[in-house]
């Protein structure tokens, strides 16, 4: 799959297009409905497929300081939309000119005179241009004067998760940072992901018996609520089960909020200034402060306990 960030990163010579827009943070189950349906249409056609997304994201820039917590880095949505089927990826640079262009304007710097598009497949509440003004609406009226169509897909799936509303990223970011890991997971179609660099903490983990791999996390994750979780911690490819602690280490009167990932049974990791993910599975128990240290290992011992059978639960339902 073919990666650009800018419109000059596009290649002279490309031809038409099937072109799909939109943040796509999360990459969710309905997402997964739009940009599906623009792969299936451009092997149809047969013409490349191209997603066309933006950094940062545009609520950034129109209004300073209102960044959402990020379900997925560009560099995570696009291997997930490269698993999808889709040939190419644009990342636009959302800048504060750029967010004057009207919807006309977009239109034809966009998808008409860089993209070429023969076909746009977006869902119903699709906006875009200054302020918002363009809809399926107006991308279909301008399709009838630069000769691409339109395909409006329903991306309103519905399940347990959020009380049976609507999926969105929305709805994600709100269920993870309050916890329900297992609701987010049912929406995003896989569990939630937190990926950073390991740095050096205070070692207490260590000390334990219980070495943690201190993740820094990327700026506005999506970090879900305070306590512990049964996952998973990759590393240099390799997947392995972890007792995940999310929270400010009370038990030590910490202050900083921190994500530690424990790989059960694994010794000798040394993961500093790797890049990893952590997968958050389920919830285990909240964060505590113990009576004693004897006490805070018994609990730690528990936490183990039953993130490994959590986890051996969950891959024995995937055999």
């Amino acid at each position: 799959m073919q990666r650009w960030r800018g419109l000059e990163d596009i290649p002279q010579d490309w031809g038409r297009s099937v072109v799909t827009i939109g943040s796509y943070d999360g990459v969710h189950r309905g997402h997964q409905l739009i940009i599906g349906r623009a792969v299936e249409r451009a092997r149809e056609l047969g013409v490349p497929s191209v997603v066309v997304t933006f950094d940062p994201h545009p609520s950034e820039v129109v209004r300073p300081g209102s960044h959402p917590p990020l379900l997925a880095p560009h560099h995570r949505r696009a291997e997930l939309m490269a698993h999808l089927g889709v040939d190419a990826v644009l990342i636009l640079p959302f800048t504060s000119e750029f967010s004057k262009l009207s919807a006309a304007d977009f239109v034809v710097k966009v998808l008409v005179d860089k993209l070429h598009a023969k076909l746009v497949v977006e869902g119903p509440n699709f906006r875009f241009g200054h302020k918002a003004a363009g809809n399926v609406e107006v991308l279909a009226e301008l399709g009838r004067t630069y000769d691409y169509e339109v395909e409006v897909i329903d991306l309103r799936v519905r399940g347990e998760a959020g009380g049976g509303e609507p999926f969105s990223s929305t709805l994600t970011r709100r269920l993870v940072t309050g916890g329900d890991i297992e609701g987010a997971a049912e929406i995003l179609g896989r569990p939630h992901r937190v990926e950073g660099v390991v740095v050096r903490g205070a070692q207490r983990g260590r000390e334990l018996g219980y070495p943690t791999a201190n993740v820094e996390t990327l700026p506005h994750t999506a970090i879900p609520a305070d306590g512990v979780y049964a996952g998973w911690l990759t590393a240099d490819g390799e997947r392995m089960p972890a007792a995940i602690s999310v929270g400010t280490n009370p038990q030590f009167d910490g202050t900083e909020r921190t994500v530690e990932a424990y790989a059960i049974d694994r010794v000798g990791l040394d993961l500093y200034g790797l890049h990893v993910a952590v997968d958050f599975l389920a919830y285990v128990r909240g964060m505590a402060k113990f009576d004693s240290i004897e006490d805070l290992l018994e609990a730690i011992g528990n936490d183990v306990k039953r993130s490994t059978e959590l986890i051996e639960a969950y891959e024995s339902r995937r055999d």
